[in-house]
């Protein structure tokens, strides 16, 4: 169940009370006349079936409410009520498979905004990848894949994609590109400070490493693992399992490949023979391959994940897209 914190002006709370109360996935509604100051109207709280929020949520908005008024959404997490029970077997499918629309796109914003905390996430985790590889540990590359702050920005892209929301791609794909250039970048000049103080050298970069190998070595099994785990990912955020998006991040291949292009490049600078430097580009080039294999498998697999959410929530009577303001 959500409970729905609802502000309506007075000239339109007797209509928004009315469709309530004539919802059959709506429970437990309290309305307190003029309790609302700033903006000024009546509270209207109600409990929610999750399966039917969105929709919901599409007739309040388009009644006005948001425009004039305002609708705070909060999930419960145990609610002992016979009406709520009645609100939920009213509603189809089951609360864990339902997608609201708002609430991904809120979370989503939130998670693509170029932020200082993004930022510092992004430069620390490729800077700990770039670690990972040199010293060929697969537990720093999967500690640098749960730090790494990129998979709530490729979300933010698909869910930009399938409600066709420019200004959303735009935001999503400038923090995808701000973020991996800046850790791109922190990963050189740590590579760089470390390599003049005799702590790394390019050998550790070019030796077998069987832990860290795959990183660079990109193959059609890549687009494969992207490609579910944007499904499995997807699917965590838009229900309420959200808790298997953590193993989304450790199956993912993107900031670390994006720190083993980084190294190579920035031991390719100083590299003592021509034939070594090609070595080493090739390396780079090879390991942006499979950043490209991943990014691309997650996106492709996000949006036509939602777009199927969309369409089976269409056509059990919801409308999958919130209406155009």
């Amino acid at each position: 169940m959500l409970h729905l914190r609802v502000v309506v002006p007075p000239g339109l709370s007797e209509e928004v009370v009315r469709a309530l109360e004539e919802e059959p996935v709506c429970a437990n509604l309290v309305v307190l006349a003029g309790a609302a100051l700033s903006p000024a109207g009546d509270l209207v709280l109600v409990d929610v079936a999750r399966e039917g929020a969105d929709a919901l949520l599409d007739l309040l908005r388009e009644m006005g409410v948001v425009e004039h008024g305002s609708i705070a959404v909060e999930s419960i997490d145990l609610s002992l009520s016979a009406a709520a029970e009645r609100a939920e077997r009213a509603a189809p499918g089951y609360g864990s498979d339902a997608l609201v629309w708002e609430d991904l796109v809120a979370h989503t914003r939130e998670e693509s905004t170029v932020s200082v905390a993004y930022l510092i996430f992004f430069a620390v985790a490729t800077v700990l990848a770039g670690l990972a590889v040199l010293t060929d540990s697969a537990i720093l590359v999967i500690g640098a894949m749960i730090v790494g702050p990129e998979y709530g920005a490729l979300a933010g892209l698909c869910a930009a994609t399938v409600l066709r929301r420019a200004d959303a791609l735009r935001r999503s794909v400038g923090a995808l590109v701000v973020g991996f250039a800046l850790g791109i970048a922190a990963t050189i000049a740590s590579t760089w400070l470390l390599s003049a103080l005799g702590l790394v050298d390019a050998a550790m970069l070019t030796r077998p490493r069987p832990q860290t190998g795959f990183i660079y070595n990109p193959d059609a099994l890549s687009f494969v693992v992207a490609f579910l785990a944007g499904v499995a990912g997807m699917l965590a955020l838009t229900s309420a399992k959200s808790g298997a998006v953590v193993g989304v991040l450790v199956s993912v291949t993107t900031i670390p490949a994006a720190a083993n292009a980084a190294v190579a490049a920035a031991f390719a600078t100083s590299a003592a023979s021509s034939a070594e430097r090609l070595s080493l580009l090739d390396q780079a080039w090879t390991s942006l391959e499979q950043l490209a294999l991943n990014l691309l498998g997650i996106v492709v697999a996000g949006v036509l994940t939602l777009w199927v959410q969309q369409q089976l929530w269409r056509r059990a009577g919801r409308s999958g897209t919130p209406p155009r303001r």
